[in-house]
């Protein structure tokens, strides 16, 4: 048996492992700070209308895409086992899964009258919201496709080249988008349209960019990816069921009850609405940290335990709690002290500004406890434990955090005759804290488990 690896060597490979997917979540995730910027020096009811619309779309993507996340752990353990000839079929079931999601998913954003109605959306904001829902859905197809990719080159431990496509990507996006919603291409000004047109096409092209790096490396040659295609095997296509779909409705019940408030939140008029959206895109942004972290333990954890490497696995457990706990930490600090010019990055109105600056407080406390149950839920994933972590997310974000946070922002004493966005952001920082203590503690008996099996 080799030696135990040191704390500095693992520190080093989770560092190693995630500073590109961080980039690449980065870029990507300045695609849609970009949008609420463009958007934002358009109009004010576009900027509703994309804080309502990307709400929706980014649920119903991380719902699905979640499903396909599977192949992520499925093929770290198979990496870590050395089992290469299984690798290739993983990824191909992937993308049969993939093809078989599209539909649904592509239905659900063509057609999203049950979900705008679940608030009084303005007239005006739900037209343009639903012009932009139907423009996205032509991309999803691309989206998932690209995201089975992304997994599979994340198992392996090849996050780079997926910072380059991010990189592509979004320097295509971000002038596109503003050419579209401005009408700077010999069109018309499409305003929000524009984005999620935009959106669509880029999506394609990042689709694109995958495929020809996945045919032409060398270095995929030995999973002989194309050369022995398999039509969909029930068997191996429902065990990714049963491993993704825990954990895509995990990540449909964490991003929907974050990103349905500004459903929820509609009825209170543009400039809240607008106002949560800059902080939620704040939130998001600092997200992207301990979610490439976290992403990095799951590799890590999920090649450990395919080869039985337990006292490996809890120590990039404990390693990567640590460090993502500082840097969360450091960067909460940093968005406080500066929390007046960033928000004024947003938006020119000022009674947005005004709505944004009083949540800024919120996210500061919240992020640090959301990247421990972050870290938590992952590592779980790597163990190929997702059935309880789901029920723990619906009871922490849904019951907590959506339901007490409409409670505490229409009905909480003094808030009945004026409503509050913020009752929302208070029920998120109670959920985050409650969720924290409830997977470490799920962690620790799989772990404890795993070590008792082992000796």
């Amino acid at each position: 048996m080799s030696a135990p690896d040191s704390s500095l060597a693992i520190a080093r490979r989770l560092l190693h492992h995630a500073w590109p997917v961080l980039v690449a979540q980065l870029l990507s995730m300045s695609m849609l700070i970009a949008d609420t910027v463009i958007v934002g020096r358009y109009g004010t009811v576009d900027l509703a209308a994309i804080a309502v619309g990307s709400g929706v779309y980014i649920s119903i993507v991380m719902l699905v895409v979640g499903v396909l996340q599977a192949v992520a752990p499925t093929v770290a353990h198979h990496f870590g086992a050395g089992r290469t000839h299984e690798i290739g079929p993983a990824l191909q079931q992937g993308f049969w899964l993939a093809l078989m999601l599209a539909l649904p998913g592509m239905a659900l954003l063509a057609f999203p009258g049950f979900l705008l109605e679940l608030s009084s959306v303005p007239p005006d904001v739900d037209a343009k919201t639903r012009e932009y829902l139907l423009a996205t859905a032509m991309g999803l197809p691309a989206v998932l496709f690209y995201r089975t990719f992304y997994a599979f080159n994340n198992a392996l431990g090849k996050p780079r080249v997926l910072m380059a496509i991010s990189l592509i990507v979004t320097m295509t996006h971000v002038p596109l988008a503003w050419a579209l919603v401005h009408g700077h291409l010999w069109w018309p000004p499409l305003g929000v349209l524009g984005c999620g047109i935009s959106t669509a096409a880029v999506s394609w092209l990042g689709l694109v960019c995958g495929a020809t790096y996945l045919a032409c490396n060398p270095a995929y040659r030995a999973y002989q990816l194309f050369s022995h295609w398999r039509a969909p095997q029930r068997r191996e296509i429902l065990a990714l069921l049963r491993l993704g779909v825990p954990m895509g409705l995990s990540t449909f019940i964490e991003v929907s009850s974050f990103t349905l408030i500004a459903l929820f939140a509609a009825q209170l008029g543009a400039e809240p609405v607008a106002g949560h959206r800059i902080v939620a895109n704040l939130a998001a942004l600092i997200y992207m940290l301990p979610l490439a972290m976290s992403i990095a333990i799951l590799v890590l954890v999920g090649q450990a335990a395919g080869a039985h490497d337990w006292a490996r696995a809890r120590a990039t457990v404990r390693i990567g709690m640590i460090l993502t706990s500082v840097l969360v930490s450091v960067i909460g600090i940093g968005l406080w002290i500066a929390r007046e010019p960033v928000v004024a990055l947003f938006s020119d109105d000022l009674a947005v500004r005004a709505v944004a600056l009083a949540l800024v407080l919120y996210i500061c406390v919240y992020q640090l406890f959301d990247a421990v149950q972050t870290v938590a839920a992952h590592a779980l994933r790597g163990y190929k434990v997702t059935f309880l972590p789901m029920l723990l997310h619906a009871l922490c974000f849904w019951g907590v955090g959506l339901a007490g946070g409409y409670w505490l922002s229409f009905h909480a004493p003094g808030r009945e005759q004026g409503p509050s966005v913020a009752g929302f952001w208070e029920a998120g920082v109670v959920s985050t804290i409650v969720a924290s203590v409830l997977f470490g503690w799920l962690l620790r008996v799989v772990m404890r488990r795993q070590q008792v099996t082992s000796s």
